[in-house]
């Protein structure tokens, strides 16, 4: 059995969540989009990290946007600071577990994505994708080709992701309460169960789209929005 809550670093106490039903705690970065912010956000995740009782990972998302003096033809300038000084900190001080990228429309391309993902390969860091919140972004795709741990959100997904995960590493991970508090679209997990996919589900606790880390009304989504049961032919995971 998994349970996780994908928790942002500003969000409240790890105890309310772990008494909701939450069992491991990803906390990302990607709120300072500056080399000093988000080293200073990872630090603390790892003080965190010491003083909680709940298994907790560090995921490094500075490529969670565009910071605006980027915007407007210098995205590549970003990607540039992202990967020349950016994630060589993050690995020399071992700061996150994971590198995370926002492959999505109007966010980072699939071309963005693979640079970033293929430089954490180089230092060791697995990466994992924001992948089709909001259109189908190919974020699957590329999360699938450099083994992403996982593809998370999914709401824009369909029969060419699905191929793309069979016989892959990487868990397509379903976040209920994301399309719940911005009336999106449910990803299609049970027909990626039905297709012969495992599938994992999160909180996506974070202030800006989805604010409960109730992994209970996750899996009340699940089952309510997603049509999914506790148990699937041992293919679901939640």
């Amino acid at each position: 059995e998994i349970i996780t809550s994908d928790w942002s670093s500003d969000v409240c106490s790890s105890d309310l969540v772990i008494g909701f039903g939450t069992g491991a705690i990803e906390i990302k970065s990607g709120y300072g989009l500056s080399t000093e912010d988000e080293l200073k956000m990872l630090r603390v995740i790892k003080r965190l990290s010491q003083a909680t009782p709940a298994t907790v990972k560090a995921t490094f998302l500075g490529a969670h946007a565009f910071p605006q003096e980027y915007k407007n033809g210098r995205e590549d300038e970003y990607i540039d600071l992202l990967c020349n000084e950016m994630l060589p900190k993050v690995a020399e001080q071992q700061l996150a577990e994971y590198v995370d990228v926002f492959c999505d429309k109007g966010f980072f391309t699939v071309e963005q994505t693979a640079r970033i993902l293929e430089t954490a390969q180089k230092y060791g860091i697995r990466g994992k994708i924001h992948a089709n919140e909001l259109d189908f972004s190919g974020g699957v795709q590329v999360g699938v080709r450099y083994n992403a741990l996982s593809v998370d959100h999914l709401e824009s997904s369909g029969k060419k992701e699905i191929e793309a995960l069979k016989g892959s590493e990487t868990m397509p991970t379903g976040l209920p309460g994301c399309s719940f508090f911005l009336n999106l679209p449910y990803a299609p997990l049970k027909q990626m169960i039905n297709s012969g996919l495992s599938v994992a589900l999160a909180t996506d606790f974070n202030p800006g789209s989805t604010p409960s880390g109730n992994m209970k009304m996750v899996i009340s989504l699940a089952c309510i929005k997603m049509r999914l049961t506790n148990y699937q032919d041992r293919k679901s995971v939640v």
